[in-house]
């Protein structure tokens, strides 16, 4: 893990496998305590889990991924790049699949989601929570109360 005192980022690399998956999760869930944004971690938990089994299951030519946690005011953005060109797409799973959901999970619990390609080198997929209480102070005006 990369992080800095102070700092509204932290960087995990990993190899996208079942065991390593929980770790990033509790990861995640730790940073987002030490941030104060406790009403956010079982979203960014399950999106974030929900990426890196994509990678796990689709990613090609290795499962080699990088998540990125950053905190910028009044939003937390949690994106995964993988080293595989090929980009995602949500699709309609039937009723009684056991897979085929993730893209649509983290629709319904992120703000916004989508994917940057990086050419021949992967792509990120991120999404973004409103994070409450992170939002840019107003200077305080000449005579104000």
């Amino acid at each position: 893990m990369i992080t800095e005192p102070g700092n509204r980022h932290c960087t995990v690399e990993l190899q996208a496998v079942p065991s390593r998956i929980g770790q990033v999760r509790r990861i995640i869930s730790a940073q987002l305590r030490h941030w104060q944004l406790d009403p956010l971690i079982d979203q960014a938990a399950l999106g974030v889990t929900e990426l890196l089994t994509n990678v796990l299951r689709h990613a090609e030519p290795d499962k080699h991924c990088t998540v990125d946690v950053e905190l910028f005011p009044g939003r937390l953005t949690v994106s995964v790049r993988d080293h595989d060109p090929r980009l995602p797409t949500a699709s309609e799973a039937d009723p009684f699949a056991t897979s085929g959901r993730g893209l649509g999970l983290i629709a319904a619990v992120s703000d916004t989601w989508g994917v940057r390609p990086r050419g021949a080198g992967g792509k990120d997929v991120w999404f973004t929570l409103t994070a409450p209480g992170t939002g840019v102070r107003e200077p305080e005006r000449a005579g104000s109360p």
